[in-house]
C-alpha cells in the first residue's frame, strides 16, 4: 500500500475523470454543432447568391427602365408648367388686345354699311344713270353687311376664346402652385430610386462575391475548429493515462495478473510525474481551447458580416419584411396618381388650344375676306364717285359720299393691319405651347400607366420573394449565431473546468511530497517505463524524459525509442 493517502489519490482520479468525460461530451456537441452550422451557412450563401440573382435579374431592371423613364417625364412637366403658364398669359394679353382691335374695326365697318345706304338714298334723287349709281351703293352695302357679318362671328369667338384661355391660364397657375413642387419631388424621388435600384444591383453583384469568399472563409474555419477538437480526444486520452499511472501508485489498478507494487517513493514519483503531466496537459489543452474559441469568433463574424450586407441590400436593417422595393412601390403609384391629375388639369389648356387654332383659322379668313371687300368698296367708291363727278353739281354730293366710302375702307385695311400682327403673336405663343404640351403631355405620361403597372407587378413579385428569401436568412442567421453561441459557451464552461486541473495537480504533489527527493527502485523504473510506453503524444514522452531528468534517472523505453528514431536510416544511398 502507497504511503500517500488513498483518498487523495482517489480524489485526483475522480477529478480528472469529470473533465475527461465533461471533454468527451462537450467536443462532441461542439462538433455536432460546428457541422450543423457549416451547413446552414452553406445555406446561407445559396439563399445570398440567391438574393443577388434576384436583384440583378431583367424584372427589376425593368422597373429600374421606367423608373429613370417616368422620373425623366415628370421633370419636363415640372420644367414646361411656368412657359406654359406664360405663354397662357401671353395669349390672354393677345386676345384682350385683339377684343380692342376688333372694336374700331367694328365701327368702321357699320360707318361703311351707314354711308353705302346715303349713297343710295342719294343715288335715288339722280337723273340719268340712276339704276347704274343704285347697282353700285347696293353692291357696297352688301359687301359691308357681309364682312360686318364675319367680324360679328370673330367678336363672338374671340370672346370664347378669351373665357378659354382665362379658364385654361387660371387652372394651370393653380395646378403649378399645388403641384409644381410636387412633380419635382416626385421626379427627384424616382429618379433617387433609379439610382438606388442600379446601385443595388451593383452591390448585390459584389455580396455574391462575398459571400462566396465568406463561405469559403468560414469552411476553413470550421475545418480549422474541427482539427482543433481532435485536441480533446488527445487531452481526454492524457488525462486516461494519468489515471492509470495513478491506480498504479495506489496499487489499485484492476489486472487478472497482480503487477509489481510501487514502493512508496516509487509511488511519490509516479504522482509527481502524473502532476506534471496534468499541468502540461492543462496548459496545452487551455491553449487549443483559445483558439478553438476564437475560431468560433471568427466565424460568427465573417458571418454576421454577410448576413448584414444582405439586409443592408435588401433595405430592412431589422431583416423584417419591409425593404427598399416597397418604397420604389410607393413611389411609383404616387407618380401614377401625379399622372392622371396632370391629365385632368391640362385638358382645359388642350381644349384652349384647340379653340385658339380654330378662332385664328376664322380671324384670317375674315381679314382675308375684309381685305377683299375694301379693295372692293375702294374701287366702288371710286368708280361711284368718276360717275357723280360728270354729273356736275348735281353729282357732288355723291362725290362727297363716295369718298367717304373710300376713307372709311381705308380705316378699315389700317384696323385688318394692325390685327394681323396681334393674331401672328397669338398663334406664335400657342405654337411654342403646343409643343410644351407635346414634350410634357399628361396623356403621353398616362401611356406609360401599363409600364408604371407592369414595374409594380415585377416590384411586388420581387419583393415577396426577396422578403421570403430574406425571412429564411434571417432565421438561418440567428440559428447559425445560437449554434456558434452555444459552442462558445460549451468551450468555455469546459475550459473554465480545465483550469481546475493545476489545483488538482498541486493537491497531489503536496500529497505526495517527502523530506527527501523520491528514489525509486528497479521495479519502479520498470513501472514508470510501462507508463513510457502507454504514451500516444509526444509531448507525454516530453514530460516524461524531463521529470525522469529531475530524479537523475533515464527510462529504458525512452532510450530505445530515442535510439530506434536514430538508427531508422539504414545506411542504404539510392542514386
Amino acid at each position: 500500500m502507497s504511503a500517500i493517502p488513498a483518498n487523495s489519490i482517489t480524489e485526483t482520479i475522480a477529478a480528472v475523470e469529470d473533465v475527461s468525460s465533461r471533454i468527451e461530451d462537450v467536443f462532441s456537441r461542439v462538433g455536432r454543432e460546428l457541422g450543423r452550422g457549416h451547413i446552414i451557412f452553406k445555406e446561407l450563401s445559396q439563399g445570398l447568391a440567391t438574393l443577388s440573382e434576384e436583384l440583378s435579374g431583367a424584372e427589376i431592371e425593368g422597373a429600374a427602365t421606367a423608373l429613370q423613364e417616368i422620373a425623366a417625364r415628370l421633370g419636363e412637366l415640372a420644367q414646361a408648367l411656368p412657359a406654359e403658364s406664360a405663354l397662357l398669359e401671353t395669349i390672354g394679353k393677345s386676345t384682350a388686345e385683339a377684343s380692342s382691335l376688333l372694336k374700331p374695326l367694328f365701327k368702321h365697318i357699320q360707318m361703311i354699311t351707314i354711308i353705302a345706304r346715303s349713297a343710295r338714298i342719294e343715288a335715288a334723287s339722280l337723273d340719268g344713270d340712276r339704276e347704274g349709281f343704285l347697282a353700285f351703293t347696293q353692291e357696297a352695302y352688301d359687301l359691308g353687311k357681309a364682312v360686318q357679318r364675319s367680324i360679328e362671328s370673330c367678336a363672338r369667338d374671340q370672346q370664347r376664346l378669351s373665357e378659354a384661355v382665362a379658364t385654361a391660364s387660371g387652372r394651370q397657375k393653380e395646378f403649378e402652385s399645388r403641384y409644381g413642387t410636387q412633380l419635382v419631388t416626385e421626379s427627384a424621388e424616382l429618379g433617387a430610386a433609379y439610382s438606388g435600384l442600379r446601385d443595388q444591383r451593383s452591390k448585390s453583384s459584389d455580396l455574391a462575391d462575398l459571400a462566396s469568399s465568406s463561405t469559403r472563409k468560414i469552411a476553413e474555419a470550421v475545418g480549422r475548429a474541427i482539427i482543433s477538437l481532435q485536441a480533446g480526444d488527445s487531452t481526454r486520452q492524457r488525462l486516461e493515462h494519468v489515471c492509470h499511472g495513478l491506480g498504479l501508485a495506489s496499487g489499485s489498478t484492476p489486472s487478472l495478473v497482480p503487477d509489481p507494487v510501487a514502493s512508496d517513493d516509487g509511488a511519490r514519483a509516479i504522482c509527481q510525474l502524473q502532476a506534471a503531466q496534468l499541468r502540461d496537459a492543462q496548459r496545452e489543452f487551455g491553449g487549443d481551447i483559445g483558439q478553438i474559441v476564437r475560431a468560433l469568433t471568427a466565424i460568427l463574424h465573417d458571418a454576421g458580416v454577410v448576413v448584414g450586407h444582405g439586409r443592408a441590400l435588401f433595405g430592412g436593417e431589422d431583416g423584417g419584411s419591409s425593404s427598399f422595393l416597397a418604397h420604389i412601390k410607393q413611389t411609383l403609384a404616387q407618380a401614377s396618381t401625379l399622372i392622371t391629375t396632370c391629365e385632368g388639369a391640362g385638358r382645359s389648356v388642350d381644349e384652349a388650344l384647340a379653340l385658339v387654332e380654330d378662332t385664328l383659322t376664322k380671324f384670317r379668313q375674315a381679314i382675308a375676306g375684309l381685305a377683299e371687300a375694301t379693295v372692293d368698296i375702294t374701287l366702288i367708291g371710286m368708280n361711284a364717285g368718276l360717275k357723280a363727278s360728270h354729273l356736275g353739281s348735281r353729282g357732288s354730293a355723291f362725290v362727297v359720299i363716295a369718298n367717304e366710302l373710300k376713307t372709311t375702307a381705308d380705316h378699315v385695311s389700317v384696323g385688318a393691319a394692325r390685327l394681323k400682327p396681334v393674331l401672328d403673336g397669338i398663334e406664335h405663343s400657342a405654337g411654342e405651347l403646343k409643343e410644351l404640351r407635346v414634350q410634357g403631355d399628361p396623356a403621353h405620361l398616362a401611356r406609360l400607366e401599363p409600364q408604371i403597372l407592369q414595374a409594380l407587378r415585377e416590384v411586388e413579385a420581387g419583393n415577396e420573394r426577396l422578403g421570403k428569401l430574406m425571412s429564411r436568412l434571417v432565421d438561418e442567421g440567428a440559428e447559425f449565431e445560437g449554434l456558434m453561441n452555444s459552442a462558445q459557451g460549451l468551450m468555455g464552461e469546459l475550459g473554465a473546468g480545465s483550469a481546475a486541473l493545476p489545483a488538482v495537480a498541486a493537491r497531489l504533489e503536496t500529497a505526495s511530497d517527502g523530506a527527501q527527493r523520491p528514489q525509486p527502485r528497479a521495479q519502479d523504473e520498470a513501472m514508470l517505463d510501462e507508463l513510457f510506453a502507454r504514451y500516444t503524444m509526444e509531448r507525454e514522452r516530453d514530460v516524461h524524459r524531463e521529470f525522469l531528468q529531475t530524479l537523475g534517472l533515464a527510462s529504458i523505453a525512452a532510450t530505445r525509442r530515442v535510439e530506434a528514431v536514430e538508427t531508422a536510416d539504414d545506411g542504404i544511398e539510392l542514386f
